[in-house]
């Protein structure tokens, strides 16, 4: 199984992107979305943003994941 993690974007330089996940940050690529700015919420699978998201599924994925 795959699973995919929400994170809010903090920066964005040369096509990466540092994320915050619930308080851990990182650098993932961001190649694959167009025009991703910081304060945007993405999902990240296997170091790749890979979808813009709302705030909302972001709140929603923390909260399932805490309930694992």
């Amino acid at each position: 199984m795959c699973v995919g993690m929400a994170a809010k974007v903090v920066g964005v330089k040369d096509g990466m992107a540092v994320i915050d996940a619930s308080g851990a940050r990182r650098e993932v690529s961001a190649e694959l979305i167009e025009n991703l700015e910081p304060g945007e919420f993405v999902m990240v699978h296997a170091g790749t943003a890979i979808a813009r998201i709302t705030e909302d599924d972001q709140s929603e994925t923390e909260h399932i994941l805490e309930l694992l």
